[in-house]
């Protein structure tokens, strides 16, 4: 009798802790593409590779091969699961920076995640990166930034070095990342006969491939 009781309580006790890890354990899905659900009690796991496509409030984004500049981008339409679930959905911020990286001989920026924002309760650190945009303009002296510059968000050291080469002013009245003023810097480049910019264009340029797995709860 006591050895059968004995059976029984063990037997419990390894049922309780499958189900234990059972229900708390994140899924890991098979494809990068889609995550699957469990319950509205499990963590979801958003696979290494998965990516992300974004939007930004400006068509265009301009920044020097040597700058770093805040910038936020927004989740362009929902990420579902394969059952229509939305995990990200779109409208969502992804809190990030352009930086700049070096690609053989080359240097371009990269757009690196951060901080992924559902909702004011929900933020989650991520990690993922866009592509490496290697593409640049020359703008040479006294000649028209205008259409380099007009409509685009630009990096400080961008705005000042338009403004300094081409002496077209009203440069700086145009968005500049994370607030930066300019004044100092386009002192820095007075002499410069030209300068070379990057122009990012968000949507195509900047959606964010996970470099780790994203859990979402």
């Amino acid at each position: 009798m006591i050895t059968s009781q004995k059976m029984r309580s063990t037997t419990a006790a390894i049922l309780a802790l499958v189900i234990t890890v059972g229900t708390s354990a994140p899924l890991v899905v098979a494809t990068p593409a889609e995550a699957q659900q469990l319950s509205q009690f499990d963590s979801i796991r958003i696979p290494s590779g998965s990516v992300i496509p974004v939007s930004y409030e400006k068509d265009k984004i301009v920044v020097t091969r040597d700058e770093t500049a805040p910038l936020t981008l927004t989740v362009a339409r929902d990420i579902r699961t394969a059952q229509g679930r939305v995990l990200i959905p779109a409208g969502s911020q992804i809190v990030g920076q352009l930086q700049p990286v070096r690609r053989g001989n080359q240097k371009g920026t990269q757009f690196v995640a951060r901080e992924l924002i559902l909702s004011s309760r929900q933020r989650y650190r991520i990690d993922g990166n866009s592509e490496i945009i290697t593409r640049t303009e020359k703008v040479q002296k006294g000649a028209s930034g205008g259409s380099v510059a007009q409509g685009a968000a630009l990096g400080a050291a961008a705005a000042a070095g338009l403004a300094g080469i081409t002496g077209d002013k009203a440069i700086a009245t145009e968005e500049v990342l994370g607030g930066a003023g300019i004044g100092a810097l386009a002192g820095a480049l007075l002499g410069r006969r030209s300068v070379d910019v990057i122009v990012i264009r968000p949507q195509a340029d900047l959606a964010i491939r996970l470099r780790s797995d994203l859990v979402l709860r």
